[in-house]
């Protein structure tokens, strides 16, 4: 793929969000000290800390900043994985992982203090991130999680059935627990907003220049695409789900590691402060423990954002919009009914261990994927350590356990059939409740 015009999706983020800055396409040849791979959020971030203390950066982006997984998600800053609990990521890292699940607790605070930091508007509220279990033997999930993230120091809080409701507005619930310093962000707003700190802190973006492949060449790393060609003293790979996406030879190990999961948001319709007043009162973000995830959080101008998944290449929107809308009513009755204005999809990059996989790709050169979609606050944070390794901080103070790639058998061929997972989700979520 060569230089190209961006088609963006019909996004909620789009409609509502200001323009991004104007970038220039990469052509003939450049320099940096530091050559960052994609313009998302844990891009952004290193190339962001980076210019903080002073590195020159350049960060080449295949499309726009937020394209890709970073402006199409429901914006949800959530400060834990989806599966694996502080014990197993200490269990699988050792003291790489404790450090690991410490970047984890602080990560949503990381984030919005960045966006504070740099001015960034990215309609941020910090309002906590609640998961509430969706069965009375789900409890355990969340006793589980509150016991093991309250001994990392995490502000977290366990919550009764009766708490659950009061806090979320519906009877569907059997308890859970909460994340005080979780909330949501309009996730292109802050794409664009760190791209523009990028900028203001002396940092160059080009954009519209897809990389093909990288190169160590003496003691220079060299990225290249259609129209030119970066070097630089040291490499970040910040592509995550989209890595093979673009080009099939640009880190082959990284695409291969990742199953690229099609994701889809919608937002209704803004509903009356009446209605929204009794639905999520306290405006937190909300996932709950169904395999086939419930979801939502309000955005600035009350419309619900939320999502679901579908199995049939078919009709999707159509059906999704009907059963989504169902699932509202169920949980919501008094929402009434429900329309949607947006509905749009992205790329979630799952790896098999529903763990990050970070990796040394070779002198000063690092690499990332696998958000298992926790990215907001995860890309955030991991963007600050990436800066650290860059500049030289031994492995025994960074939150980074390294490992060697590991692609997934049949990478290309299974990508089809990812969806079929959903049946097995369901069927788990069915046999859990009563």
């Amino acid at each position: 793929m060569t230089t190209t015009d961006v088609s963006w999706p019909k996004s909620l983020w789009h409609a509502v969000t200001g323009p991004g800055p104007e970038l220039p396409a990469l052509h003939g040849a450049e320099q940096a000290d530091v050559v960052v791979i994609g313009g998302g959020f844990s891009g952004l971030s290193t190339a962001l800390h980076l210019r903080e203390a002073g590195v020159d950066v350049a960060v080449v982006e295949a499309a726009e900043p937020g394209w890709g997984a970073s402006g199409r998600n429901n914006g949800q800053v959530i400060p834990t994985l989806s599966r694996p609990d502080p014990e197993d990521i200490v269990a699988r890292h050792g003291a790489a992982g404790e450090r690991l699940v410490g970047l984890i607790r602080d990560s949503a605070s990381i984030l919005f203090d960045v966006a504070k930091r740099h001015g960034v508007d990215a309609e941020q509220e910090q309002n906590g991130w609640v998961q509430p279990v969706h069965s009375p033997g789900r409890i355990k999930i969340a006793e589980r999680r509150f016991r093991q993230w309250s001994k990392f120091g995490a502000p977290v809080e366990l919550l009764s059935r009766d708490q659950v409701r009061d806090m979320l507005g519906s009877e569907a619930w059997f308890g859970g627990f909460w994340n005080r310093t979780g909330g949501h962000v309009n996730p292109l707003a802050l794409a664009r907003g760190l791209a523009r700190a990028v900028l203001a802190q002396g940092g160059r973006i080009f954009a519209r220049s897809p990389a093909v492949s990288i190169e160590r060449r003496g003691d220079r790393w060299i990225v290249k695409t259609a129209q030119g060609e970066i070097s630089g003293r040291a490499l970040v790979v910040a592509s995550n789900a989209y890595t093979g996406e673009f080009s099939k030879t640009l880190a082959p190990a990284i695409a291969s590691e990742v199953m690229p999961v099609r994701s889809w948001q919608m937002a209704t319709q803004p509903l009356s402060d009446n209605v929204r007043k009794t639905i999520i009162p306290g405006r937190q973000a909300m996932s709950d423990t169904h395999g086939e995830l419930i979801f939502g959080r309000f955005d600035a101008r009350n419309r619900f954002v939320t999502g679901g998944a579908i199995i049939r290449p078919f009709n999707q929107v159509a059906t999704l919009k009907a059963r989504v809308g169902k699932r509202l009513q169920s949980l919501w009755p008094q929402i009434g009914e429900v329309r949607f204005d947006y509905v749009w999809n992205g790329f979630i990059g799952m790896t098999t261990d529903y763990l990050p996989h970070i990796h040394r790709l070779g002198p000063n050169a690092y690499g990332w994927t696998g958000c298992n979609g926790r990215g907001v606050a995860l890309s955030v944070a991991l963007g600050r350590e990436l800066s650290k390794a860059i500049r030289g901080a031994p492995d025994g103070e960074l939150a980074l356990p390294f490992t060697e790639p590991t692609p997934i058998p049949a990478n290309e061929l299974l990508r089809p059939f990812a969806p079929l997972m959903m049946v097995l989700y369901r069927h788990r979520d069915a046999k859990e409740i009563g």
